[in-house]
C-alpha cells in the first residue's frame, strides 16, 4: 500500500520545485547606466559584460554571495577536485575559444593552488582571469583563518594584478582585470576582500575594451620586405602569435608568395597545416628532422609570431640547426621579445596576421630573388619532408643501449610505435594536450595538425599534472571536437582525481596514459649522467589505471598490444559523443628517448673522499 509523503518531505519537494524555477531564470542582459546593487552584482554583472559563461574552481565561503548570482546570470560553475586543476581547465578554455578563461577559489589555501597552472597560463600566453578573494579588510594582517598575502605570490606570473581596495570600486576593477587580460595577452589577477561582496552602491557596468593590432612601423616592415626580396632560401617560422592573431590564412599566403618551407615553432605544432605542401613540421625538441635541415639552410628567417625561445630552438637529434649567417626578420605584438633570445636584423612589433599581410602587399607582383630557384626549393622541401617521413616509419624503437637492453626485458610496447599508431587513428579535428616527460614530449614528432587551437602544452612552464585538466577545459569550449591528452604515468598521479569532474560535470575527454613504471625523463637523466644510479625515478606498485577509472564512473581500457592502439583510440573517441569520458591505460617498455638538455647536465665530479665513488671518468 502506497504511504502518503510526509508535512516534512511535502516542504522539501517544494523547495526543490521553487529551485528548479529559479535556476530556470537565466538573463544574459547587462545592467545598462548607474544603478543601485551589491558588490556582489557589481561583480556578476561585470562578468556577463565580459561574455563569461564558465568559471572553474571549488566552492568557498570567502565568495559564496556572487556564486548564489552566478546560475541566473548564466555562468556555469564548474565544481572541481583540485584547485590546480581549475586553473588548467581555465587556459585550455581560453586557448581553443579565445576567451577569457575564469577559475576562483576560497581564499589562502584555494589560492596558492592557483599558482602553477597561472605560471603555465603565463608562457602560454593564455588570457585567464585568477579571481583571488581574500581575507576580511578588517582583519587582513592579523593572522587570522586561511590568510595569506596574495598579491605578491601572482605578482611575477601575471600580466596585471587588479586590487578591489574599495567597495565602490568593485565593478572597475573586475573590468580593468578582464579587459589587461586580452590586451596583455596572458593572466590577470583579481583581488577581492571577501567582505567587499557585501553592502550595498552605485554603480555603472564598464563595457570590454577591444583595441585592433597594427601591422607594425612602415619603416620596419619596409626594411623586411627589402629583406626578403633579395632572399634565396627564405624560411618562415609559424609560432603561437599567429594562432593568438587568427593568423593562419597570412602565414599562408606569405608562404605561398615566397615558396618559403614553414617551421612550426615549439609545442605550437597547431601554428600551420601539416596538409599543406610547405609545413615541414616543429623545431625543438624530438622536433621534426626536415624542418631542422631546413631552416639551418635559410639566409632569411621570417619569426612570426615567437620569441624564439631558448629551449625551442636547442640542438637536437645532434643537429645545431639553427642558421648562423642568415638574417632574422622577427615580428611579435610585444615588443620586449624582439632580440630578446637570438640577434635580429629587422625587429617588427606588430599582429602577426597584419604583419604577414603588409609583407605580402609590399612583394606581391615584385620579382623575388627566390622564384628564380623556386623549383629547385620545392623539390628539397619534398625531399626532406620524405626523408623524414620514411625515418618515423622505421624508427620503431630507441636504439641506445640501454633502451634495447629494457626493451628486450619487456613484454609491452614500443613507445615510438605506439605513438605512430595513435598519429594515423587521431580523428579529424582532434584537439591534443601533452604533458611533460619523456614520452609525451617524443610526441611532438609524430603530432601533426590542419587547424589552430588543436594542441596544448605547458610551454616554458612545463609543469607534470597539467595536460588531462587543461583538455577538459577545452573539451567545454569546444564541445564538438575529440578532445585527448597525453599524459605519462607520473603525471597521471598528479591529475587523475580530476576524471571525477568529467564524470560530474558531464564533460566527455579520452585519456592516452603511457604506463612504463618510471619518471623518464629524470631516469634518463641517471643512465645518461650518474651510471644508472636510480633513486626516487621508479613508480613500481601503481595501481591499475584503467580500473580506477571504471571505479570513479568512467571507462576504462588496458592495452598491450599493438593493433589494439588504433581502434582504442577511435572507440574512446566515439564515446566522446555518447557523453563519456575513457582512460586508456597503455603499456609500454621502459625505452626513454633523448634527455632534455644535454646542455645542462655533465658528469659528476667528486673531490670528498666519500662521494668518490659516484664520480665518473670521461
Amino acid at each position: 500500500m502506497a504511504t502518503k509523503p510526509s508535512k516534512k518531505t511535502t516542504q522539501i519537494a517544494k523547495i526543490a520545485k521553487t529551485a528548479a524555477k529559479q535556476s530556470a531564470k537565466v538573463d544574459r542582459r547587462v545592467t545598462k547606466g548607474k544603478v543601485k546593487m551589491t558588490p556582489s552584482e557589481a561583480f556578476v554583472e561585470t562578468m556577463v559584460s565580459q561574455g563569461v559563461t564558465d568559471i572553474f574552481g571549488i566552492v568557498g565561503s570567502a565568495y559564496m554571495d556572487a556564486l548564489d548570482l552566478f546560475e541566473t546570470a548564466g555562468i556555469r560553475f564548474i565544481s572541481v577536485a583540485h584547485e590546480q586543476g581549475a586553473g588548467h581547465m581555465a587556459d585550455g578554455f581560453s586557448r581553443v575559444s579565445g576567451r577569457h578563461g575564469v577559475c576562483i577559489g576560497q581564499n589562502g589555501p584555494g589560492i596558492t593552488n592557483f599558482v602553477t597552472p597561472t605560471a603555465a597560463a603565463y608562457w602560454a600566453h593564455s588570457p585567464v582571469v585568477v579571481i583571488t578573494p581574500e581575507t576580511g579588510s578588517m582583519t587582513l594582517g592579523l593572522g587570522g583563518f586561511q590568510e595569506t598575502d596574495q598579491l605578491p605570490i601572482f605578482s611575477k606570473i601575471t600580466k596585471f594584478q587588479a586590487h578591489v581596495n574599495n567597495k565602490a570600486r568593485m565593478a572597475e576593477m573586475t573590468a580593468r582585470a578582464f579587459d589587461r587580460a586580452h590586451i596583455e595577452l596572458g593572466p590577470t589577477q583579481l583581488n577581492i576582500p571577501r567582505d567587499f561582496f557585501y553592502g550595498e552602491g552605485e554603480y555603472e557596468i564598464p563595457a570590454p575594451i577591444t583595441i585592433e593590432r597594427g601591422a607594425g612601423g612602415e619603416g620596419a616592415l619596409d626594411e623586411a620586405a627589402e629583406l626578403l626580396s633579395k632572399a634565396k632560401f627564405p624560411v618562415i617560422l609559424s609560432g603561437g602569435g599567429v594562432i593568438m592573431g587568427n593568423g593562419i590564412d597570412a602565414a599562408i599566403k606569405l608562404a605561398e608568395l615566397l615558396d618559403a618551407p614553414v617551421c612550426n615553432s615549439y609545442l605550437h605544432n597547431d601554428s600551420f597545416p601539416a596538409n599543406h605542401r610547405l609545413w615541414c613540421g616543429p623545431l625543438g625538441y624530438q622536433g621534426s628532422k626536415a624542418a631542422m635541415k631546413l631552416i639551418a639552410r635559410a639566409d632569411v628567417v621570417v619569426a612570426l609570431g615567437t620569441r624564439l625561445g631558448p629551449f625551442g630552438t636547442l640542438p637536437q637529434h645532434g643537429i645545431d640547426y639553427w642558421p648562423k649567417n642568415a638574417k632574422i626578420i622577427q615580428i611579435d605584438a610585444d615588443a620586449k621579445m624582439l632580440g630578446l633570445v637570438k640577434k635580429i636584423s629587422v625587429g617588427i612589433c606588430g599582429d602577426a596576421r597584419a604583419a604577414a599581410l603588409a609583407l605580402v602587399a609590399r612583394l606581391e607582383g615584385k620579382s623575388l630573388a627566390c622564384h628564380a630557384n623556386r623549383d629547385a626549393r620545392l623539390a628539397t622541401v619534398a625531399k626532406e619532408r620524405k626523408a623524414w617521413e620514411k625515418e618515423l616509419d622505421s624508427w620503431t624503437h630507441e636504439t641506445d643501449a640501454y633502451s634495447i637492453e629494457v626493451a628486450k626485458a619487456s613484454k609491452y610496447m614500443h613507445p615510438r610505435q605506439v605513438l605512430r599508431e595513435l598519429e594515423k587513428a587521431m580523428p579529424a579535428r582532434a584537439m591534443v594536450s601533452t604533458d611533460i616527460g619523456n614520452i609525451c614530449s617524443v610526441s611532438n614528432s609524430y603530432l601533426r595538425f590542419n587547424e589552430p587551437r588543436s594542441m596544448f602544452a605547458a610551454m616554458s612552464f612545463g609543469n607534470c599534472g597539467y595536460a588531462f585538466p587543461t583538455i577538459i577545459g577545452a573539451k567545454l569550449a569546444a564541445p564538438d571536437r575529440a578532445a585527448i591528452a597525453y599524459v605519462g604515468d607520473g603525471a597521471w598521479g598528479i591529475s587523475f582525481n580530476e576524471v571525477q569532474t568529467c564524470v560530474r560535470e558531464n564533460i566527455p575527454v579520452t585519456a592516452i596514459v603511457f604506463n612504463n613504471g618510471q619518471w623518464g625523463a629524470e631516469k634518463k637523466n641517471h643512465v645518461d649522467f650518474y651510471n644508472r644510479r636510480y633513486l626516487g625515478v621508479a613508480l613500481d606498485n601503481q595501481p591499475h589505471w584503467a580500473n580506477v577509472a571504471v571505479a570513479m564512473g568512467a571507462e576504462g581500457l588496458r592495452i598491450d598490444q599493438l593493433a589494439d592502439v588504433g581502434p582504442a583510440l577511435a572507440e574512446a573517441c566515439e564515446a566522446q559523443r555518447r557523453g563519456r569520458t575513457t582512460i586508456l591505460e597503455i603499456m609500454v617498455t621502459k625505452e626513454l628517448g633523448d634527455p632534455f638538455r644535454r646542455d645542462a647536465l655533465a658528469l659528476p665530479t667528486r673531490f670528498l673522499n666519500k662521494y668518490k665513488h659516484t664520480e665518473i671518468k670521461k
